[in-house]
């Protein structure tokens, strides 16, 4: 008898189960192709056929055998470091930087252009971000590594089908191409690139570099100049319905307090900012403030400083807490996270800002125990919205790994 699943069919379903085992190899690390079997729910002939289809494409290699046991060593697979990887390109108020992220999580490559980009304009911006884009891709192909393609984060309202701006006012941009920009300037293919908000990309890398048990639950705040929110519920990213949600910065907790760049008073981020965090530790001619110096250098100035003592900086710390914890309230009574995850500066400064965050949120929050929300401070800091665009950008080859090219490779067949 014939059977009744075609040719498209078959070729899909292997294209699926490559994924299945590429995402699952990724979780666990090294493994057998007997646990691989185990853990994927495929047959142990089916695991070998696949392994050895993502070794020719360079995308796993042996690792050994298995230590003890009874019978037969298990052969050990791993993802190859470097194989794949994706690139995320970062447009900030001060600099534009790009960080290329392979399957393993490593970081393979990073550089950051000091830049006053609202003064430059967008035009000359995305000159600068391609140029970035072109060196990152050209110092990971020197390595003998594929690229998925990049992601751009921006501080702004985002339309991630047109890739086109729509409006960032820190960055003064409304209405900026920035896709076609860089596939113009780069000769590389318009589907090479994607881009988002960056507090959605910042949470979609907390997503990934949380283990399995970490909750689905939570909200990600990007403390920066602006301030963006990255909603998580059940463990996927909630954008609104037309791609916006998120953007707590400009939610307006003083009517009557300073202009923000949106042109409203009293946004959030007029509170909580690094621009007030500046302006209340540090005066004009601070070297603090330098925009030259990289963001983790800047913090560690202030901590420093808080951890001697200066009056000064720890009142200002302690100021930025009581705001943080008055909106994180807000957020708490609305959406009920189980988790807050401070980023950006924020995750610099824990220990003078979480206390008076909580204190906050438990005389804020309407339910017992602040709603069940813990604050705690990411893991990744300034780098959270480039890496979540390296992460996103290799979503391409872990939906399908047949995208990734079957080389010549002497290590492939092992």
């Amino acid at each position: 008898m014939l059977s009744s699943t075609s040719p498209a069919d078959r070729s899909g379903l292997r294209r699926a189960n490559l994924a299945l085992l590429v995402r699952t190899v990724r979780e666990h690390g090294r493994v057998s192709r007997a646990q691989l079997a185990v853990h994927s729910g495929l047959s142990k002939a089916t695991v070998s056929s696949l392994v050895t289809e993502l070794a020719q494409r360079g995308l796993v290699r042996s690792a050994g055998t298995t230590a003890g046991g009874q019978g037969r060593p298990g052969e050990l697979v791993e993802l190859r470091p470097a194989a794949a990887s994706g690139i995320g390109l970062d447009v900030h108020v001060e600099h534009v930087s790009a960080t290329a992220v392979d399957l393993t999580g490593d970081v393979l490559h990073t550089e950051r252009v000091p830049l006053d980009v609202a003064s430059l304009g967008p035009e000359r911006a995305l000159d600068e971000l391609a140029a970035v884009a072109d060196r990152v891709l050209a110092a990971v192909e020197a390595r003998g590594g594929w690229v998925s393609g990049a992601t751009v984060a921006v501080p702004g309202l985002v339309d991630t089908g047109t890739g086109i701006v729509r409006t960032a006012p820190r960055l003064r941009w409304r209405e900026v191409t920035v896709l076609d920009g860089l596939a113009a300037r780069t000769g590389l293919p318009l589907e090479f690139f994607g881009i988002d908000n960056d507090a959605n990309l910042a949470a979609t890398a907390e997503i990934d570099a949380g283990p399995a048990n970490s909750p689905q639950d939570f909200v990600h705040l990007t403390g920066d100049h602006g301030v963006g929110g990255g909603l998580v519920c059940g463990g996927v990213l909630v954008r609104g319905a037309l791609g916006h949600a998120g953007e707590v910065g400009h939610m307006s907790l003083d009517p009557l307090g300073r202009r923000c760049s949106c042109g409203r008073r009293g946004c959030w981020e007029t509170r909580v900012g690094l621009g007030a965090l500046l302006h209340a530790c540090s005066t004009p001619d601070d070297p603090v403030r330098d925009p030259a110096l990289h963001p983790d250098e800047r913090m560690a100035i202030v901590r420093a400083r808080a951890e001697a003592g200066d009056r000064r900086t720890l009142d200002a710390l302690h100021q930025i807490g009581v705001a943080l914890g008055s909106g994180i309230a807000v957020l708490v009574n609305l959406l009920n996270p189980a988790v807050v995850v401070l980023g950006g500066y924020f995750a610099a400064l824990p220990e003078w800002l979480v206390d008076p965050i909580r204190t906050e949120v438990a005389a804020g929050v309407l339910a017992d125990g602040a709603g069940g929300a813990t604050v705690v401070a990411s893991r990744l800091g300034f780098r959270a919205s480039s890496i979540g665009g390296a992460v996103h950008a290799l979503s391409r080859v872990l939906d399908d790994p047949t995208v990734v090219p079957i080389e010549d490779n002497e290590e492939a067949p092992a």
